[in-house]
């Protein structure tokens, strides 16, 4: 193979259209400079981004003993209301959590498949927009730790969506949506202790990627299932490669697989 390692996420680079960067093994590659040519992709095996083993991928990249071992994997991950590092409590491990917990958080509006709330560190701007392919963002908190990020995000999703439809994103059909507009809304559904860190002047971001066909009938690619995988690249959005024949392959999901990527022609 020409290329081979471990996955982990693409990484991104802000501009009109986004760039994506995929290390495998010593090798950067560019997907985004790959377009129109015909991709050959090969499971290996599978290493945990941890420990190293070739135990098998269990979530995110790691073995089953490091997910329930390692700080990052912690229940407040994806619950930030869950939070305790501001209160001096550990979780699994206080000096990791306090560095990421006790920092600036970003609530904001994403329109992906639909209007969401979401999440993330101060640092992460704009980077989790583009992985989770948004159209428009707008950040409408700036909160010192990731406790009151969260109970934010808890309160905003009684009214309006917390997820993505990762099929619909990727075929591109959310219709247009004023986002000031919407946390002009949202406003009133806050808590009180987050109200003095509303933004209220900035203006939303638009993101475009690099597709020149969307699929209308996306069908995600397993390699585990199906080891060896033939397809001309047509597109990149959020960490989803997207194929001619309207197969796609999420790069962050499949983290922790050994593959083998070859260029055909």
């Amino acid at each position: 193979m020409l290329y081979q390692g471990v996955l982990t996420k693409m990484q991104t680079e802000l501009s009109v259209p986004i760039n994506y960067y995929l290390m495998l093994g010593n090798a950067l590659v560019q997907p985004h400079q790959l377009l129109h040519k015909k991709l050959k992709l090969k499971f290996i095996g599978h290493q945990c981004l941890s420990c190293g083993s070739g135990a098998i991928t269990f979530r995110q990249g790691f073995c089953k003993s490091c997910f329930f071992e390692l700080p990052q994997t912690a229940d407040w991950i994806m619950h930030p209301e869950k939070s305790k590092a501001h209160l001096g409590i550990a979780e699994r491990d206080l000096e990791f959590e306090e560095k990421v917990q006790l920092q600036p958080h970003i609530v904001y509006l994403a329109n992906s498949s639909n209007v969401k709330v979401g999440v993330t560190r101060k640092t992460q701007v704009p980077t989790r927009w583009m992985d989770q392919g948004a159209q428009t963002a707008l950040e409408i908190l700036e909160v010192p730790n990731r406790y009151l990020a969260g109970i934010a995000e808890v309160s905003l999703k009684k009214v309006v969506s917390d997820k993505t439809n990762w099929r619909e994103m990727l075929k591109a059909t959310a219709p247009e949506e004023d986002l000031s507009l919407w946390r002009d809304r949202l406003i009133p559904y806050l808590p009180e202790e987050v109200k003095p860190y509303i933004l209220t002047n900035n203006t939303p971001l638009n993101l475009e990627f690099p597709v020149d066909k969307y699929p209308e009938k996306p069908k995600s690619l397993n390699l585990q299932k199906n080891p060896e995988y033939e397809g001309v690249l047509v597109g990149i959005k959020g960490q989803y490669l997207i194929f001619e024949d309207e197969t796609v392959f999420n790069v962050r999901s499949n983290e922790g697989l050994v593959v083998g990527l070859d260029i055909v022609h």
